[in-house]
């Protein structure tokens, strides 16, 4: 990963699609901050596009495409993006699967999320579960202690196993039933908002992330942009971001803000 300051400025000033993740790349210890509420609000005036990529669910999703100043936020990892029509005043939605197929994976879900909490001790079902559509979020160190790596690779297993795609953030192990991701459903989203082909675009698009759940987003675009965090992880060549800001966090996204914004 190059210092962001390396992001050559005519890339900079091309670029038209901001995507970020939320938990502990737009947040600091849990908290939006001013700052960081303030760089998509800078962004989205000046003309950029906004879409928020987040394993957060349905729930908080609806809230953010209301009141943030966002264009989009896709949700759950990829299930569905939302957005709100104000000529219409409307929350719009697009969904990966429809009702019928959720009300049966997340009884599927049920008895792998009783199968880890018996198997890994310390672990919890994720604070904003009530709120989810598609996928079971087990807690790791948001709001209970945090559990060594090899438990977290327990959870991820136990899911796998039970034929779930397991994803890691900086504060769940998400699963869910499906091969979507945050990648399919940028690409969607893109395409069906604006008639843009994501492939087509990636130089003019961004992605800010900083964990390995936003490693498909980090491996596809080639000025993908990790806050100072993402070095926490040991992400392995090609699912890594090229560029990494000297901020953590908010902070850092704030940074990144006033790369383009400056260039522009």
């Amino acid at each position: 990963m190059r210092p962001l300051a390396e992001m050559p400025d005519a890339v900079a000033a091309g670029i038209h699609t901001v995507f970020s993740d939320i938990d502990d790349t737009l947040t600091t210890e849990g908290r939006l901050t001013v700052q960081a509420y303030g760089a998509l609000a800078d962004l989205r005036a000046a003309g950029l596009r906004v879409v928020l990529v987040t394993g957060r669910p349905a729930g908080w999703c609806d809230h953010i495409a209301r009141m943030w100043p966002v264009d989009a936020v896709i949700g759950e990892n990829g299930a569905f993006y939302f957005w709100y029509d104000a000529a219409e005043r409307k929350l719009r939605s697009r969904h990966v699967l429809d009702a019928a197929v959720r009300a049966g994976n997340a009884e599927r879900m049920a008895r792998v999320r009783e199968t880890i909490l018996r198997e890994v001790p310390g672990c919890a079902v994720a604070s904003d579960q009530f709120c989810r559509l598609y996928d079971l979020a087990i807690d790791f160190c948001e709001d209970v202690p945090a559990l060594p790596a090899a438990a977290v690779q327990r959870i991820v297993g136990l899911m796998v196993q039970a034929g779930m795609t397991a994803k890691v953030s900086s504060i769940h192990v998400n699963g869910w039933f499906g091969r979507y991701d945050k990648l399919s459903m940028a690409r969607l989203l893109l395409r069906e908002r604006w008639g843009l082909e994501l492939d087509a675009e990636r130089e003019r698009c961004v992605f800010a992330g900083d964990s390995p759940n936003d490693a498909p987003m980090f491996a596809v675009l080639p000025h993908a942009v990790g806050v100072a965090n993402v070095a926490r992880f040991a992400l392995p060549a090609g699912q890594a971001p090229a560029y990494v800001t000297p901020s953590e966090a908010g902070a850092g996204f704030a940074e990144l803000s006033a790369k383009l914004l400056i260039a522009r």
